[in-house]
């Protein structure tokens, strides 16, 4: 390994991100025929975990001096970039590397940021996380959880306290916002399950796609939209920096609980670093951090696979019809 560079890790320079988030180009060649399930062609399967093999040839293997870190796309980049500082701080110093924060504004961007090569670790959104793994050889290692292992969030459904919708039904004829085509929560799960209750996303209601969790909450206190689907986790840390006022919204359903954000590495990095990246999530405690205050109840990542942890969500994507392709991914 490369333990020689030690820097003070810091935001990635506006010119290298865009570069980064644009580059939609993949220069890989596709692979002889292997096992690989879903997965790409880039791509091989042959244990059956559903997630990309390391490369059996050890010269393909990637080992930088600098390892690039992005969180989920969300409204204020700048804010959570600050936020996870304490944690780069506590990988770079686990893995003796210069550790940069990428700065993504859209899922596909995060994504075809690690198919490049350009993005070493990440937290993708429950969503996006198959496509991360089919597209991109992502490899979800870690949640964040308790101590006692608890992870997860729900879906819930908010509408404005002075409307009339009380219950799933009233939602016929409405508005309501979806936040994106991937999204779990915010379109695929709604899609899944709201048909068991009687209602029928984009036929008994019109949808319109608010970009993020953010904005689908902040249109339904503006009275944008007349309900919409989001994640719990979100709405609580919006509530939390006072971002809206929860007497302002009313919560007419929720959701058994889902995987929440997955922690990814690249497949084709070096396992001696894998090992120092696992190493540096499992041992960090948020008790006393940014992070720590940003997602209360959190208290370590725990580990987690693919296979079991995301099998309720490739279950609602294929109830949906979900297809793990390129063009697919907004």
């Amino acid at each position: 390994m490369k333990l020689d560079k030690k820097t003070r890790p810091g935001l990635l320079p506006s010119a290298v991100l865009a570069a980064s988030a644009l580059m939609l180009g993949f220069s890989g060649q596709a692979l002889a025929d292997c096992e690989r399930g879903a997965l790409d062609t880039l791509y091989c399967d042959a244990d059956g975990d559903m997630v990309a093999d390391l490369p059996t040839d050890e010269s393909k293997w990637v080992d930088p001096d600098t390892l690039i870190f992005a969180y989920t796309p969300v409204e204020d980049p700048a804010i959570y970039s600050d936020i996870w500082q304490p944690f780069i701080d506590h990988l770079s110093e686990v893995t003796e590397r210069n550790v940069r924060f990428f700065a993504v504004q859209s899922n596909s961007a995060q994504v075809e940021a690690m198919r490049s090569g350009r993005l070493h670790i990440a937290g993708f959104s429950t969503g996006p996380t198959p496509f991360a793994v089919n597209l991109a050889g992502a490899v979800p290692f870690a949640l964040m959880g308790s101590d006692s292992g608890q992870f997860g969030y729900s879906l819930q459904v908010y509408t404005h306290r002075d409307s009339d919708i009380h219950e799933m039904a009233d939602l016929k004829g409405k508005r309501v916002a979806h936040t994106s085509p991937t999204s779990n929560s915010g379109n695929q799960a709604p899609r899944a399950l709201f048909p068991e209750l009687g209602i029928v996303p984009g036929e008994d209601y019109e949808i319109s796609f608010s970009g993020s969790h953010d904005q689908s909450m902040l249109g339904v206190v503006a009275r944008d939209y007349d309900a919409a689907p989001v994640a719990s986790e979100v709405v609580e840390r919006m509530a939390a920096r006072g971002l809206y006022d929860e007497d302002d919204v009313r919560l007419i359903w929720e959701s058994d609980r889902f995987p929440t954000t997955s922690y990814n590495h690249a497949h084709n990095l070096h396992p001696d670093l894998v090992e120092k990246i696992r190493e540096a999530f499992y041992t960090f405690k948020f008790a006393g951090t940014k992070l720590g205050d940003e997602f209360e109840g959190v208290e370590t990542f725990i580990p987690i696979n693919y296979k079991d942890n995301w099998r309720v969500i490739r279950t609602i994507q294929a109830s949906n019809g979900v297809q793990y392709t390129r063009d697919n991914l907004r």
